[in-house]
């Protein structure tokens, strides 16, 4: 049988607190007929060097980009190093720890299902609770509801769709994106794909692949039996309202983008009006959220 080949890029900004966690949590990770490369993206860090000595202790690849690119553009950098035809990529961030046997359950699965193009495992909070990191494609009317009512009324009908919490999340699914936090996905088909979209500094880069990957005649696969847990946010203290700001952005930039002809301006009017008001309001009373690119699951 022939061995399965994965890159994994991990994505750091001001990480070297999380990475010995992270790069020693893959040995266990990987334990069948798996060749794992793994490579650090970091994208223009204070702590570039304290990373590149984790990293290369570790016998990881390191790469130093000289700008912050966000998610995608490092995630993007990482993947020019790698051969197209050259197995799986394996996106993450740089604060996970992975599971026994997580990137095996997700490679195996592949490799039963080529019709897959994407796959995500089960991520699990700190207290062991299931983030819902396998969502569907957002309508218009399931964004604008979760976009003004998931901050203030979290379990209300457009976000409850939206996150799909009524599925069971124990068997593998379907989904319409998957969380790049922690994401598998084909190489060539990533290639294919021309990576992600770096118009998108920081969230729904994943939401635009994963509506990609469906159109390229594949699927994204949720597969819970893999499993992987967020730290939390190692840069939580930083930019908060700069990221609050960058997160609203991209939700205008995707959303907009269904509804593009000139017939069509209103809906985008109003997008970016409710989106402008939900900020004023969530920098208002929220606490601070992850800043930099490193990234954090969406909202």
């Amino acid at each position: 049988m022939t061995r399965a080949h994965v890159t994994t890029i991990v994505v750091a900004y001001n990480s070297s607190s999380v990475l010995p966690d992270l790069l020693g949590s893959l040995g266990k990770a990987s334990t069948g007929d798996v060749d794992l490369d793994v490579l650090v993206v970091d994208n223009d860090s204070r702590d570039r060097e304290a990373s590149r000595r984790i990293a290369e202790a570790d016998g990881a690849r390191f790469l130093a980009l000289d700008r912050n690119v966000g998610y995608g553009g490092g995630v993007n950098a990482g993947a020019g190093t790698v051969a197209e035809s050259d197995g799986y990529l394996l996106v993450c961030n740089a604060d996970l720890r992975f599971e026994q046997g997580s990137i095996d359950e997700l490679v195996r699965f592949a490799e039963a299902h080529p019709e897959v193009g994407a796959l995500g495992p089960a991520i699990l909070n700190e207290d062991g609770t299931v983030y819902p990191s396998a969502r569907r494609s957002p309508t218009l009317r399931e964004g604008i509801g979760h976009a003004l009512l998931g901050g203030i009324a979290p379990r209300n009908p457009w976000s409850r769709r939206y996150r799909e919490e009524s599925v069971r999340t124990d068997r593998p699914r379907p989904a319409g994106w998957l969380s790049g936090a922690c994401l598998l996905v084909r190489a060539d088909l990533f290639h294919r794909l021309g990576g992600f979209d770096e118009s998108y500094f920081m969230y729904f880069e994943d939401v635009d692949l994963g509506d990609r990957v469906r159109a390229a005649g594949h699927e994204n696969m949720y597969v819970p039996a893999a499993k992987v847990t967020h730290l939390g946010a190692h840069s939580t203290s930083e930019v908060s309202s700069r990221m609050l700001a960058v997160h609203h952005d991209s939700a205008y930039r995707y959303l907009s983008r269904r509804y593009p002809a000139w017939w069509q301006a209103p809906i985008r009017w109003a997008l970016r009006a409710g989106l402008w008001i939900r900020l004023r309001w969530i920098t208002r009373r929220a606490r601070p959220i992850a800043a930099g690119a490193g990234r954090t699951a969406h909202s």
